[in-house]
């Protein structure tokens, strides 16, 4: 295993019950105890829940070291895009997640909230459109639409 630590701090994490966490690789991190899927789905649910539109997920498992899952969804307005981030941050952090980074919520065209296992991309549908993004990351039968309640309008589907 690679050491991040120098001696001194090795010696001393050894000699003491304190987990070393600012430095030390993601994995060791301390994280709540989701069970497999638990984050992402919290992220599905909390975009469909502030009314998000077009949530796209595409499975990132084995494809890159970035996250397990990618979710893209589209917002109505710009305060609509920094709405669904900002709700999203706080889900995250009242259920113990730390070490979120945003980009982009001031902003409000584009934000980009990455919760370690899921990278979440909230776009205006105009970025989104120009950007493209599903189609670097997936191929059309890879990218999977939410859908919560197949009763409930269009607009949560691809």
């Amino acid at each position: 295993m690679l050491n991040l630590f120098s001696d001194k701090q090795s010696e001393e994490f050894a000699l003491s019950d304190k987990q070393p966490t600012a430095n030390a690789p993601q994995a060791e991190r301390e994280r709540p105890g989701y069970e497999d899927g638990a984050l992402h789905q919290m992220v599905l649910t909390s975009l469909d829940d502030d009314l998000a539109q077009d949530i796209v997920t595409i499975d990132l498992a084995g494809k890159s070291a970035l996250a397990d899952h990618m979710v893209i969804a589209t917002g109505r307005s710009k305060r609509h895009v920094s709405a669904l981030a900002d709700h999203l941050l706080r889900k995250l952090k009242e259920n113990g997640e730390k070490n979120i980074r945003t980009e982009g919520q001031k902003t409000g065209d584009w934000v980009l909230v990455d919760a370690g296992d899921v990278v979440v991309h909230i776009f205006r549908e105009e970025v989104r459109e120009f950007y493209g993004i599903e189609k670097m990351w997936a191929t059309e039968a890879e990218a999977k639409a939410y859908n919560s309640d197949p009763a409930r309008p269009a607009g949560l589907t691809a």
